[in-house]
């Protein structure tokens, strides 16, 4: 058999391996690699800071000791991602300070100080705009929300001479000695108008999730619809707090992040049910529900006239006497109306009031411990004939309402 010559053989090769490798390549060509299954994209962790603001209260800073350290073990227990807590803490009537509170590396609270001040400055619109927008520099945060603890009044604005010397006879709870302490929202020199907070907010651009006020008597429809722009949820007491404040090391593990309001409730609840002094009523109000709230209430005043001489029948909630100056909402409502149902007001009132819980007794530092009939989750002091209270007609609630 004669012999294939060399260059023959190897053009034959050659060729061979060229449609070999043209065939290779056309199956590649139309059937590609399939690519790995991508991983799914990591949702960006939601920062949320939370503001602690602790005016001076000689009385009650020992009790904001015991809040800083409550506060700690729930970031300690409780730690949630992307969660900061800034504390301004008025440490003296002229000196505060401003600091976070941290985790070290052991996993140990600590309190890295910010700035420490020597003045105040912190009552007028100014000065808390400057404050909010130090915060938000310091943590900037998807969301932030804040917790006011001191002394509270509800809605009356702070005293002026004129106003003093009009309240013949008016002595605030805080006042009365001998007895457990309750609070108030602000005092030598920090105290501070609702409106100013509601201003210096705006200012600073500080879109808050919640306003916690720690303090007495800030669960009043005047306070929310001051507040209505301010936040969209409030979380106050109709009535006093006892100095003790919230129960943060349980509580504020469900402020954290998205809050679950329901639950921080209770746990308020089911601290307060225990404690050595067994009263607290808590609500959180739902800020954009205040307008149909104030619509409803309009309505109703339109329609119906007050009775004075009722007054005695409307569950109260503070401790003045005899003329007190917070009073149910609901129960108010039913005596206005003489018992008539009026769904589209309840529905409003369920709606803006979505959360709250009350001990069977409120406790005021005035004059002791009473019994609670009737709870709505709100106050109202339309009804109110006490001297500190004639300002009720200046109120954005009245001037929406009559």
């Amino acid at each position: 058999m004669s012999q294939i010559p060399y260059n023959c053989l190897r053009r034959v090769l050659t060729a061979f391996m060229t449609i070999l490798m043209i065939g290779v390549s056309a199956c590649s060509n139309n059937e590609p690699e399939p690519d790995p299954t991508p991983e799914p994209p990591v949702p960006p962790v939601e920062k949320n800071t939370l503001f602690v603001y602790m005016p001076w209260a000689s009385d009650l800073h020992s009790f904001f000791l015991n809040n800083l350290n409550d506060m700690e073990t729930a970031l300690k227990d409780y730690e949630a991602a992307g969660q900061r807590i800034i504390v301004f803490e008025a440490q003296s009537s002229k000196t505060a300070r401003l600091f976070e509170i941290n985790l070290d590396d052991a996993g140990q609270p600590q309190r890295d100080v910010i700035e420490e001040y020597t003045v105040g400055g912190f009552t007028d619109a100014s000065g808390l705009e400057a404050l909010f927008r130090r915060v938000m520099k310091e943590a900037p945060a998807d969301s932030y929300s804040l917790a006011v603890g001191a002394h509270g009044m509800g809605w009356l604005p702070k005293p002026t001479a004129s106003t003093q010397r009009a309240a013949t006879g008016f002595k605030p709870h805080w006042e009365y000695e001998g007895r457990p302490l309750t609070r108030y929202f602000g005092s030598e020199g920090y105290q501070t108008d609702l409106s100013t907070l509601s201003e210096g907010l705006e200012r600073a651009g500080m879109d808050l999730e919640f306003v916690l006020f720690d303090d007495c008597y800030m669960a009043s429809v005047e306070v929310a619809y001051e507040l209505r722009h301010a936040a969209r949820y409030l979380i106050a007491s109709t009535c006093e707090i006892m100095a003790y404040g919230m129960p943060y090391s349980d509580m504020l593990q469900y402020l954290f992040g998205k809050p679950d309001y329901k639950k921080a409730t209770e746990s308020f609840y089911n601290f307060y049910s225990s404690y050595q002094y067994p009263y607290g009523t808590l609500s959180v109000i739902d800020c954009q529900e205040v307008e149909a709230l104030a619509k409803e209430m309009k309505k109703i005043n339109d329609t119906y006239t007050w009775d004075a001489s009722q007054s005695g029948n409307v569950q109260v909630l503070d401790g003045y006497s005899p003329a007190s100056i917070f009073f149910d909402l609901g129960d108010y409502v039913r005596v206005l109306t003489s018992e008539e149902t009026n769904s589209s007001f309840k529905e409003a009132l369920e709606a803006a009031v979505p959360y709250k819980v009350n001990t069977p007794q409120y406790y005021s530092q005035s004059n002791g411990k009473h019994d609670i009939r009737a709870f709505s989750g709100l106050t109202i002091s339309d009804l109110s004939t006490n001297s500190r209270a004639e300002s009720k007609t200046t109120t954005a609630w009245w001037e929406a309402t009559h």
